[in-house]
């Protein structure tokens, strides 16, 4: 499956040439849509695969929707068979890019840079804009960011007697150590 995910990444890339890049297998995405007095709705991928173009700002992610882990095991199952439906849409990508990224001007000291892109899940695009924290340091870019997500927005469909338990923004959160290739 990892295979498939690196040709997947590789394509969604294929621009990027001779370019200097960066990239992790071990990308760490997490989401939250928790509402006050119900339990906890927060999910964890510790296997999002990401590269950047370091030349560019280009940056591409993938995830295999499974790999998002719950802390019950009924909770996971209900995402991933009634709303993601990951047997028809098992992967979630982002294509995009880090505006005015210049890998020449990163330091340790953390700098605030916008990420712009097309995120798909359950088989819808959707622009996303996120804030993001990049800095430099022995050579590996780190990455920290996030921005919200309506479920409405990716046809997700939350059954009525449940819809006062699912938070209407879900925030989306990614932390990334980028190594060099």
């Amino acid at each position: 499956m990892k295979k498939i995910a690196v040709i997947i990444v590789t394509l969604l890339m294929a621009n990027f040439g001779f370019a200097q890049k960066y990239s992790s297998k071990t990308g760490k995405v997490k989401f939250e849509a928790s509402v006050p007095l119900f339990e906890d709705i927060l999910a964890k991928d510790d296997n999002n695969i990401v590269v950047l173009n370091a030349d560019t700002g280009d940056i591409a992610s993938i995830s295999n929707v499974k790999n998002f882990h719950f802390k019950t095991k009924l909770m996971e199952e209900h995402f991933n068979e009634s709303y993601a439906e990951t047997a028809k849409y098992p992967k979630t990508t982002f294509r995009g890019k880090i505006v005015n990224f210049d890998k020449a001007k990163l330091s340790a000291s953390p700098q605030k840079y916008t990420v712009q892109g097309t995120m798909n899940f359950h088989g819808v695009d959707k622009v996303v804009t996120s804030t993001a924290t990049i800095y430099l340091k022995d050579d590996k870019i780190f990455m920290k960011g996030g921005f919200v997500a309506k479920p409405a927005d990716y046809k997700v469909t939350i059954p009525k007697m449940v819809t006062k338990k699912i938070a209407e923004n879900v925030n989306v959160e990614y932390d990334y150590v980028l190594v060099k290739q």
